[in-house]
This record gives C-alpha cells, structure tokens and sequence, in this order.
C-alpha cells in the first residue's frame, strides 16, 4: 500500500494506482470540480434535514435538533477527516477494506479485511434502498398533497421506488459518460434550490415561532425518564443527515489526481452542508407552525406540510417538493454508483460471490455494469419488506448508521494506533524495491498475489496468516511501511483529531441501537443491533468455512505484478 506519491507533475493516476496493486480499468471522468460536486450532492444535507426532522425533534425538541446538529456537524467533520487521510495515503476504489488490511496486525489482516468489505458493502446497498425510497415516498407524498382523496398504500410508494431505480440505471449504465457533467449541474441546483426554498420560506410564513421556542425548547416523545436520555436517542437524527460521505472515497479510481482531491472534495462538502442545513434546521423550526397538524401530514413528509402552510398554496408546495424530490433522486443516482463501485472493487478482490462475474468492467463504457444491476436489484428487492412492514424495512436500512461507522471505526482505530506508535513515515520516504516473481497459483483469473515468504508449518496452516512480503518487484503492497499521503493533520492535532473521531464514532454505534420510544413493543423495538451484528458474525463464520479458501487479501493484477517484474530486471542487469 504504502503511498510514495512524488509531487513530479509527470506521474500518472495510472501509476499511483499501480502502487496500490491495481491496473487503471476504469475511466477517470471526475475533475476536481465534478467530484466535489458529487460530494456535496451525495451529502444533500439541507434535504435530508427536512426528510428526517421529526426524529430529533420528537427526542429532543426543538433545542435538542439545533444543538444536535452543531454537535453532528463538528464531530463528523472529525471523522472524515480521518477518512481523508486514508484516502489520500491510499486512494482505491476498495476503501474501507483495503485500508483495515493495510493497518492490521499480519495475524488478523484477511479477517478483518473480509468482515469489512461484507459490512461496506451491504451498507452502500442498504443506503441506495434507503435513498430511493425516500425520493419514491416523496413521489407519493406530493401526489396526496395535490390530490386529496387519494389514499397512498405502501405497495403503491414501493412502485414508485423501482420507478426511481430504474432512472439511477438510466444514468450510471446508459449514459454514465454524462454523470460528471450532470454533477455540476445538481451542484448548482443544490445552492440555489436551497436559496429559493429558505427564501420563500421566510417570506411567506405568516407567523414564526418565538425565539424561546426554537432555541431553549425541548420534548421527550419517547417516555425516557430524563431528558438528557431523549437528547442522546434523537441526535441519531442529525448523525443520519451526514451518513455517507465517504461515496467520494469508492470513486478513487475515476477522478483525476485522487490523493488530494478527494480530501478536498470530502471535506469542503461537509463545510457547505454542515453551513445550508443548519440555515435549514433553523428556518423549519421558526416556520414549523401547528406541531400536532405537521407530524400527523397525511402526505408522510412534515417538510411538505410546512410547505403548504407557510405558501397556503397547493402548486407552489408542490413546486417547492418537486425541488426537494429531484435532488434526493439526483443524490439516489450518485448513491448507486458509489454502491456499484464499491461492490466491483471488492468482487476485483473475491470478497463476494460469484466475484469472476461482478468484476467484470464493460469494454466500451469502463462501468462494472454487472455490479450496478446487481446492487440496484437487491435494493429494489429490500424495498419490497416496506410492503409488510415499515418498521422491518428500517430495521434492515439501519445499516446506513451502525454498519458505515463500523466500517469507519476499525481502521481510523487502527491508524490512531500507528500514529502513537510512530509507525507512519513522512510523505515522500523511498522503499528500496526487492526481487520476487508472480504467484500464479492465485484463484483471481486476472490477479495475482507476491509469492509467500518462509513460515512455520503452523503460520501455513493458519487461516490469518499473511502470505505476502511487504515489497515485491517495487510494488508496494498493503504490508508495505505507512506512509502518509499528500493530506493529513500534522503531527499532535491530527493524533487529538483521530482520538475524538474514534470515540464519537463509539458513542454513535452505541446510541444507534436504542429504540426510539422507552416503552418498546416488537413493532418499535430497534433491530439494528441484530442487522448489523448479524452481518459481521455471518461474513466472519462463513470466512472460516469458505471464503478463506479464496479471498487472501487486495490482489496485486498480474499486468503490473508483470510490469514491475519486468522493471526489477531491468535494474537488475543494469
């Protein structure tokens, strides 16, 4: 892995990338300003603050939703922070996986690697199910307000959903070309969509909420015997507003110099979605209104209610709906594609199931087009759970929290562990290359892995035991030495920042498991915990029954274990 990134402007993504094992297959349409434009649309935090108001707002009040969110905003920015760091010591499609195989103990590298990668991945799946939905809920929500006597069924909205998805396919298999351009464009209509909805908003309203109400108010909805328990449940309602901005990090391999700018990218997201929601945040709750009317809307959305309240008009709601449905589907498109990449890159890797077939990179578009049908079609089947139970389909979405912050915790935890123990050298240090020759014994047809240095007959039989050296041929492999990337807090500041990540990150798993009202019944019980914790016990038994027989680990492509073979020889003889 480790990153020995030269600032020599003549070296290419396609080299950095070979670093990391890994041949370029994919086109890199992203630019700087495309890519942020991604970030920032897959964020739509302002939009997800008016589709998930009421959970901080039941637990919590008003206050709790204010002050929530500052904390939510803070904190998550700790946490990416950390995320680009690793993303700029290793910018590969894989993400999580390959960095918690880069930072584990040798003994424990493919295991956890392993777990990680299932978790990842279900978790991206789980958020394209979740993303669609909302935009097809909110389909059927804008059809109530504009038709009253229609009574919505959660068959109908789970119609609507598919409808959704298949436009997400339109975008990233028929016209995937068009996606950065179309970026830039959402990036836009992100902004100013915001201005024109706060604008109108503010004007409109006939009556605010008083000052007291919005910033010194609070409500305990769920029973909780003290109101400090209620702050606790409800702030998961700010923390699901900045899940997933990480998507950035799994299109590493399609944005032009990735070690820097997907930190930038990253980043300056959370910096303008942190800003437009919490203008959001404080805006709804003084143009909230009647409270009993908003949380019961027939429409399911209180964002649609307060919209109709505040323009006492049924077509400049539905205007201003209409807004907020385009850029959750925009961001549900976005969302897919993440959701694809990261599925390809561990299938490159045979983490999954027939891995041979959702590898495969279509020659003319360079999409992993069989990854994307593959994580649409089980997200539109995990909608089909919304049909019998909404609860149940929330249980199984609850992944977008515990199942990303797992993801998240294991290797910021561990790269804290590196940087106290001084493992991680200065950017630009050079690893003299070492002599070795491919293994093609490798069960990856297009793969290979460096040959296995000696070990004890016990090492051999173990499942865990690592099998490659840390530098073959001058490729520097996930054991090679850390190496910091162009991006990271220096020294002491970034220790204390991924310290304070690593224990948010634990308060937030640890919270995300509660259910929503003290009194828990079979129907509000919170089954994330059963969700989550399932996904990492399955993937871990069935690692020692199958998988370890052929998942070792990020494969090095035998095309550039053959061209750095070829390059050591030729200093060799030289």
């Amino acid at each position: 892995m480790a990153d020995t990134y030269r600032d020599d402007a003549s070296e290419s993504d396609s080299a950095v990338l070979a670093l990391l094992g890994k041949k370029q297959v994919l086109k890199r349409r992203f630019s700087f300003v495309s890519m942020f434009g991604f970030a920032v649309c897959e964020l739509i935090t302002w939009e997800t603050v008016l589709a998930l108001f009421s959970q901080s707002f039941d637990n919590g009040g008003p206050a709790g939703a204010v002050y929530g969110f500052i904390i939510a905003w803070s904190s998550t920015l700790s946490v990416y922070t950390v995320i680009s760091e690793l993303a700029s010591m290793a910018p590969i499609a894989g993400g999580q996986y390959y960095w918690v195989y880069m930072l584990a103990p040798d003994r424990y590298k493919t295991v956890f690697s392993y777990v990680i990668g299932w978790l990842t991945s279900l978790a991206w799946i789980a958020t394209v199910a979740t993303e669609t939905l909302f935009a097809g809920t909110i389909i059927q929500g804008i059809i109530i307000l504009d038709h009253p006597d229609y009574v919505g069924t959660p068959w109908q909205g789970t119609l609507l959903t598919w409808a959704v998805i298949l436009g997400c396919i339109l975008i990233n298999v028929v016209l995937p070309s068009l996606l950065p351009k179309f970026e830039v464009f959402i990036l836009v209509f992100h902004l100013a969509g915001f201005v024109a909805i706060i604008a109108t908003l503010w004007a409109m309203t006939p009556e605010y909420s008083p000052p007291a109400e919005v910033w010194a108010t609070s409500r305990n909805e769920g029973g909780w015997p003290t109101q400090g328990l209620s702050y606790c449940v409800g702030f998961l309602g700010n923390v699901a507003t900045f899940v997933g901005a990480d998507a950035s990090v799994h299109l590493a391999e399609e944005v032009s110099n990735a070690a820097k700018n997907i930190p930038r990218a990253i980043l300056g997201s959370m910096l303008i979605n942190g800003a437009v929601g919490f203008v959001t945040m404080v805006t709804i709750l003084y143009c909230l209104g009647d409270i009993e009317r908003v949380a019961n809307s027939a429409t399911g959305y209180p964002f649609i209610q307060i919209f109709y309240d505040s323009t006492r008009s049924i077509p400049g709601a539905t205007v201003m709906a209409a807004v907020v449905l385009s850029l959750t589907w925009a961001c549900a498109m976005g969302i897919t594609t993440t959701a694809s990449r990261m599925t390809w890159s561990f299938a490159r890797d045979n983490g999954l199931p027939a891995s041979k077939w959702l590898a495969k990179v279509d020659k003319r578009t360079k999409v992993p087009v069989i990854a994307c049908l593959t994580v649409t079609g089980i997200a539109a089947l995990l909608t089909l759970i919304y049909i019998g139970s909404e609860t149940a389909f929330n249980d199984v979405i609850s992944l977008t929290i515990t199942g990303f912050y797992g993801s998240y915790f294991l290797p910021a935890s561990l790269l804290l562990y590196h940087r106290v123990k001084g493992n991680i050298l200065p950017r630009g240090t050079e690893i003299a290359p070492e002599t070795s020759t491919p293994d093609h014994n490798s069960n990856n047809e297009t793969s290979t892995r460096a040959p296995p240095t000696e070990k004890s007959s016990h090492e051999k039989d173990s499942p865990t035991a690592d099998t490659s050296p840390d530098v073959a041929n001058g490729l520097l492999l996930p054991t090679a030495p850390l190496i910091w990337g162009p991006w990271h807090l220096p020294s002491l500041l970034g220790t204390l920042n991924n310290a304070y990540a690593c224990v948010y990150m634990l308060f937030v798993i640890f919270w995300s498991v509660w259910p929503p009202d003290a009194e828990v019944t079979a129907a509000s019980m919170n089954y994330s915990v059963v969700v989550t914790g399932g996904v990492m016990i399955l993937s871990t038994v069935w690692y020692f029954v199958r998988a370890r027989k052929v998942y070792r680990g990020p494969l090095v492509d035998a095309e550039v274990a053959m061209q750095v073979e070829r390059r050591a020889s030729a200093v060799s003889v030289g």
